[in-house]
């Protein structure tokens, strides 16, 4: 398993009527969370397009609202991949939680390996498994030895 977190403080300008941030910002910040997590693997989305040709577009997200975040609040934005990309496919599980550690927002994104040149989902690409297998192979062994157990 790999978890990534990052912060994020509610601008003015995402904020709605009542003062909470906007519904429809939470998009924003869970992509911030996949963004910067990529970016702390060692891999960019403008990396895996330029050089890879592989794009990430989202084919499902789901989220459910639990309390609401305020004007110039620190959230952390916490995202997690449970399990390692397979098939054409990976799932990032998205925390949003705020100065009081509480959950203010859940939810997860289902993102595609898509290849620029052929515009076809593709498996998810050696190059950006190899970037998260450190992260998953404690687990294979934990498990692993798990099993054998009487």
């Amino acid at each position: 398993m790999y978890v990534f977190e990052c912060q994020k403080r509610v601008r003015y300008s995402e904020i709605d009527q009542m003062g909470y941030l906007y519904h429809g910002r939470y998009v924003d910040y869970y992509e911030i969370g996949r963004c910067e997590m990529l970016r702390a693997l060692g891999m960019t989305y403008q990396e895996m397009e330029e050089k890879y040709r592989v794009m990430l577009p989202v084919a499902s997200l789901e989220m459910r609202y639990v309390r609401p975040a305020r004007y110039d609040e620190m959230l952390t934005i916490r995202t997690t991949l449970r399990e390692m990309p397979t098939d054409k496919h990976m799932v990032f599980y998205v925390e949003v939680i705020n100065e009081a550690k509480k959950i203010v927002n859940g939810g997860r994104v289902r993102l595609v390996f898509v290849d620029m040149n052929t515009m076809r989902p593709i498996p998810a690409p050696t190059f950006f498994t190899g970037l998260l297998q450190p992260f998953f192979q404690e687990n294979c062994l934990t498990n692993a030895a798990t099993e054998t157990r009487p």
